[in-house]
């Protein structure tokens, strides 16, 4: 099957993405998390406006498109990218990968909301499957193993066993003041945050095209957004950049140019129109191109259960992407089937003989016939 031009660019940022997580799997080790994060944006931004300059696209203009630009990089820029950092410190690569890529589940229920963008049952069917898809990717074997067979022992014995399916932390006791910083100390709850964030600017474009041209929007925002985390990783964060090496300044490189500025570019293109939930399905692509570069350049090699995550996540976004295909062609079948189903009127054919009512001269007997169809009340004689 030959991909159109279109349909690739479409699909570009999120291998872009998988690729530059490839990439950036060195690197994070060598430096810091705020300084990572503002340098991802501030430069990719930057890139952004001039490339919009030169194809003479407008720059934002009043005071309106600056503060929805404001607030999208704050949301999408500074607290996306702030949360995705401190979140990959705290907790493992696969289930900080699972939580974040978990976004589209949060912008098909925010687009419902606010846009009433109709999702229907085979929608919802494709987003739990992502979500089951990306657990199978990036979580370890060994608890989806273990969670299948206490799921198993629950349905065959009682489903009061089910309560010891959910894996427990058994924490401490906090009170209320002590909640909020342990919260903010645990790596999936940022990365839980970081894909609120992400979810919530993903929103916020639509409304911000009104007022300004998206991909300069697109360009500021990581430009303002990128600001803070510089300075924040100059106020806490020391010995940010001593421990790269040539190869980590290149795999920056490759994540600030095409992971940050082309793929942020190209997304929040198709963004500011189209299905919003369409679109963010995409992103359950990241973490299968990242296992597919990984296991090209990395020599990765992929588990059973995760082969079983990649077919489960492409099948979900064939679901999600073709849902109102999908429904039309499940109702005409339905329709099929009804009329399919329905009695057939079969007509009955009573005869009459009669002599007392032959005319003089008629030597034959008169038949006459009758046809009467059920559910009717015609009858038609001859």
């Amino acid at each position: 099957m030959k991909l159109s031009p279109s349909t690739l660019a479409l699909i570009a940022p999120f291998a872009l993405w998988g690729t530059a997580m490839v990439f950036m799997k060195g690197v994070i080790p060598h430096t810091t998390p705020l300084f990572l994060a503002g340098i991802r944006l501030l430069p990719a931004g930057i890139l952004v406006v001039a490339v919009a300059l030169l194809m003479g696209r407008p720059q934002p203009q009043g005071w309106r498109a600056w503060l929805w630009i404001s607030l999208f990089a704050l949301v999408d820029g500074t607290l996306f990218q702030g949360f995705l950092a401190q979140g990959l410190v705290r907790t493992g690569a696969g289930l900080g990968s699972v939580m974040i890529d978990s976004q589209p589940l949060a912008v098909a229920l925010l687009a419902l909301w606010i846009f009433g963008e109709q999702i229907g049952l085979w929608g919802w069917v494709g987003l739990a499957l992502g979500g089951v898809g990306i657990s199978f990717i990036g979580l370890p074997d060994a608890w989806i193993l273990s969670w299948g067979q206490k799921l198993q022992a629950a349905m065959l014995h009682s489903l009061a066993t089910v309560v010891s399916w959910v894996p427990t932390l058994n924490p401490a006791p906090l009170d209320g003041p002590a909640l909020l910083p342990q919260l903010f100390q645990s790596g999936e709850w940022l990365m839980l945050l970081a894909a609120l964030s992400m979810a919530v600017g993903t929103i916020l474009l639509r409304v911000i095209c009104r007022y300004a041209d998206p991909v300069s929007a697109t360009g500021w925002h990581m430009i303002l957004g990128g600001l803070p985390l510089l300075v924040a990783s100059a106020g806490v964060e020391s010995e940010q950049w001593i421990n790269l090496n040539a190869m980590d300044w290149l795999a920056l490189g490759y994540a600030t140019v095409f992971g940050s500025a082309i793929a942020y570019g190209l997304f929040f293109y198709f963004a500011a129109s189209g299905s919003l939930t369409s679109l963010s399905s995409l992103t359950f692509l990241t973490p299968v191109f990242a296992l597919c570069f990984g296991n090209l350049l990395l020599a990765e090699v992929l588990t059973p259960i995760q082969w079983l995550g990649v077919c489960c996540t492409l099948i979900s976004i064939y679901l999600i992407n073709q849902r109102e295909k999908l429904t039309m062609s499940w109702r005409r079948s339905a329709q099929v089937s009804q009329l399919l189903l329905k009695p057939t009127a079969v007509p009955v054919i009573k005869l009459h003989h009669s002599d007392l009512s032959r005319p003089e001269g008629v030597t034959k007997p008169i038949i006459s016939v009758a046809i009467t169809v059920p559910d009717s009340d015609a009858e038609v004689s001859s």
